[in-house]
């Protein structure tokens, strides 16, 4: 086989365990600690975000909403690609009503996030992002917390639990353990290739081209692909797309893709971190994981992943057409499970 075809082969087997964000090592269901399915509950939201906070770490300016007594346990949520701080939006209020204080950051390239530098590389590497979490919580003080998340948040979260267990009193992880060893890849079926089609997209300037033209379109096609059950509306995603306006969302977006394909490298600082993540290191906090039964994204059966989590661990798969975004559409699920997690 001539170098075009390797790479070629090497690119797309690269693309499909990115977005598997999983070992390639299988493990059986029989080691999950225990597993339940529920029927999630919807219902139409009437909860804003009030005032958003900004603090300065650093490398960035983050903006956060905050919801929630100041003195009470803390959980920070971890949005992802490509949504915002609004997927929360629901799960918020329901925490703060038992007591916890709730930060909500927007991620590097999304609503008032800024880097403090034009020079600083728009990075966004896996470790990057966990360690904006970190400056974050060491800016407000923050000794430990509750972590939960989807997509790049949940991917986030296990990271943070991962390399600073310490920090963390347990995590919520929609979709199971994101994060592997991207030089360690096997090919997958077509299916799954198929299914993550738009990093195959933005690893060419055309579809670094298309993205920047069409965000806002874009974002909304992978909201329907992603959740195809949930009947948001026009109002609920023009909410979250006001947050792509960041000057470097467009950057961001490219570069995690990118950068999950080795095509394109992320800073020396973050080395270690991210050598160490290529280990896939177990997680012994406490944590839960979760999926929606009609998640469009492509996603890892949790029995290969459930290993991976050998403190106390619990998987809760929930049904009535639950997709991608299950913060935002089984809000009370959600925030169940970051209650349960505390109280493990």
């Amino acid at each position: 086989m001539n170098d075009h075809h390797q790479n070629r082969r090497r690119f797309f087997a690269n693309a499909t365990m990115a977005a598997m964000g999983i070992a390639t090592a299988q493990i059986s269901l029989s080691s999950f600690s225990e597993a339940s399915t529920a029927k999630a509950k919807r219902f139409k939201s009437n909860h804003d975000f009030g005032t958003i906070k900004q603090i300065r770490t650093g490398l960035l300016d983050i903006g956060y909403a905050e919801d929630g007594p100041v003195n009470g346990p803390v959980v920070i949520l971890l949005h992802g690609w490509p949504y915002d701080i609004h997927s929360f939006v629901d799960v918020a209020p329901l925490l703060a009503a038992k007591g916890y204080r709730v930060i909500v950051p927007y991620l590097r390239g999304y609503g008032s996030t800024r880097f403090l530098s034009a020079s600083t590389l728009r990075n966004a590497e896996p470790a990057a992002l966990a360690v904006d979490v970190i400056d974050l919580m060491d800016a407000l003080k923050i000794n430990r917390a509750v972590i939960g998340g989807f997509d790049w948040g949940a991917r986030t979260a296990a990271v943070m639990a991962a390399l600073w267990p310490d920090r963390c009193k347990g995590i919520v992880s929609v979709s199971g353990y994101l994060f592997g060893n991207r030089n360690a890849v096997t090919p997958f079926p077509p299916a799954a290739e198929h299914a993550f089609w738009y990093s195959c997209y933005f690893a060419t300037e055309y579809g670094r081209a298309g993205y920047t033209k069409y965000t806002h379109d874009f974002n909304k096609l992978i909201w329907q692909i992603a959740s195809p059950k949930w009947n948001f509306d026009d109002a609920t995603y023009e909410r979250s797309a006001a947050s792509f306006n960041n000057p470097d969302h467009v950057d961001i977006v490219i570069h995690n893709y990118r950068w999950r394909l080795s095509l394109a490298d992320g800073e020396a600082k973050y080395n270690d971190l991210e050598a160490k993540l290529a280990q896939t290191p177990k997680i012994t906090v406490p944590t839960i994981t979760m999926e929606g039964d009609s998640n469009g994204a492509l996603h890892g059966d949790p029995s290969t992943y459930a290993g991976k989590f050998i403190g106390k661990y619990v998987h809760r798969t929930l049904t009535g057409g639950i997709g991608h975004n299950l913060p935002q559409e089984a809000p009370q699920a959600f925030a169940q499970a970051i209650m349960d997690v505390d109280a493990f």
